[in-house]
């Protein structure tokens, strides 16, 4: 089993934005990912800039099924 636990500040502004990329990730690992034990983001409540995502997979190549898919390359593409 593989545990990633990722930290990710954004912009002030960006918050909604960040939301919205980390729940379609969420989304597309629970449609498609069925060797990904669990996935959870959270948005911290004292600063809401700050965002936290659990990732945990069954072993490496579950891990990177993820990291090629879609939606991740989706979450990276450049914004606006």
């Amino acid at each position: 089993m593989l545990t990633i636990t990722a930290i990710i500040r954004v912009k002030k502004g960006c918050e909604a934005a960040m939301l919205e990329a980390l729940l379609d990730v969420v989304s597309s690992v629970r449609a498609n990912e069925p060797a990904t034990i669990g996935y959870y983001v959270s948005q911290d409540a004292t600063d809401p800039r700050v965002f936290t995502a659990y990732e945990r997979y069954l072993d490496q190549p579950a891990m990177d099924r993820h990291n090629n898919s879609e939606a991740v390359a989706r979450f990276f593409e450049p914004g606006p």
